[in-house]
């Protein structure tokens, strides 16, 4: 009785009813549609992330980066006071370190002592060039009588009114007057020597030296204030009141957040329509489901490995084809970030807005 039941429950479905009409589509027909609609939406699915994977380039292999400010000192001394601490954020010009001015105050009071001192011995020194210069007049009046006496000599001689060892006599004190002249001429030459008197003008050689030495120990006990280069926020500090340091020895760091960027490293297959210019919507792992903006900067002008401390040699017959990755540098949009909520090293996923249409992509709009 049950299999005639279920016989005339299947012709039922197969069958048209009376009158020429049918109740519907059987199972099988069903099936058919539902499958055909998978797979078309599977399809449009596809389509659509193939389509987005171009139109939209996304990595999650970034990080944000940004100029680092280390902090060292110029000069060698005590530690006297550091004025800030891990984290905080200074303006610039703000003291971070204060080394112990007390050696370089004495060295600047000795060295203006010593300005002084030589401006004293430089008035001695140009009393000597005036008294070389009143011997060069001296000499040269001494060379200037001579040379009379020496011609009247000769002519008293040619009419044999003096002996030949007076007219010698003259010859010889001509000469002592030329030498006496030359000697007064290198005297005073020697005097300006000493306080640098060129010829086109005056300069004080002795006062300057010193007074070059007084600004280098003025400009010593400056860098004893050690102060911030630019805004930013303090971060490896390593330095604390007592310690003695060295010209170079790094004592903390000033990380300016104003002028970060990322760094994007994306495949080589994924530049092809990477532009400067374009616009990036980024994500941070810290901040899920926040959107941050930017701009593409630039493009490195090589992959990562070729900059490498190892770069690859595949010129040694082993070559093994892998897909590089090319650093591509993106600006950040400070609109998107007025609580400076990023921090250097975070992780981002940047995803490029090339601009290109549907069409563009498939090839309709060549």
């Amino acid at each position: 009785m049950a299999e005639e039941t279920n016989q005339t429950t299947e012709n039922n479905e197969t069958n048209p009813a009376p009158g020429g009409e049918r109740r519907g589509l059987n199972k099988r027909q069903r099936g058919g549609i539902v499958l055909l609609v998978i797979i078309v939406i599977g399809a449009l699915l596809g389509v659509h992330r193939w389509v987005r994977s171009k139109t939209h380039i996304e990595t999650d292999n970034a990080f944000i980066e940004s100029h680092v400010h280390s902090i060292a000192s110029r000069v060698p001394g005590l530690v006297h006071r550091v004025a800030v601490v891990d984290n905080q954020f200074v303006r610039k010009g703000d003291l971070l370190v204060e080394l112990d001015p007390s050696d370089y105050r004495a060295r600047e009071n000795s060295a203006a002592a010593s300005v002084e001192m030589a401006k004293n011995e430089t008035s001695g020194d140009y009393a000597q060039v005036e008294s070389a210069r009143a011997n060069i007049g001296l000499a040269a009046a001494r060379l200037e009588q001579a040379n009379l006496d020496l011609r009247r000599a000769e002519a008293l001689y040619a009419k044999e009114v003096i002996p030949r060892e007076q007219l010698e006599r003259q010859r010889t004190a001509h000469r002592v007057a030329q030498m006496q002249l030359k000697e007064a001429q290198e005297a005073e030459r020697k005097a300006k020597a000493m306080i640098g008197i060129s010829g086109t003008g005056s300069k004080d050689a002795r006062v300057a030296e010193k007074q070059a030495e007084l600004e280098t120990a003025h400009l010593n006990l400056s860098y004893t204030r050690i102060v911030a280069p630019g805004d930013g926020f303090v971060t490896r500090k390593g330095v604390e009141p007592g310690n003695y340091v060295q010209p170079g020895q790094a004592l903390m760091a000033v990380v300016p957040l104003e002028g970060a960027w990322i760094t994007a490293n994306y495949k080589e297959s994924q530049l092809a329509k990477v532009r400067p210019g374009q616009n990036v919507e980024f994500t941070v792992d810290t901040y899920p489901g926040r959107t941050f903006t930017g701009k593409v900067e630039s493009i490195m002008a090589g992959t990562g490995a070729a900059f490498s401390l190892l770069p690859p040699e595949n010129a040694t017959g082993n070559y093994v084809k892998v897909t590089q990755r090319i650093p591509v540098r993106i600006a950040i949009d400070r609109r998107s970030d007025p609580e400076h909520l990023l921090r250097v090293g975070m992780s981002v996923v940047p995803t490029i807005l090339t601009g290109q249409t549907f069409g563009d992509v498939v090839g309709f709009g060549r």
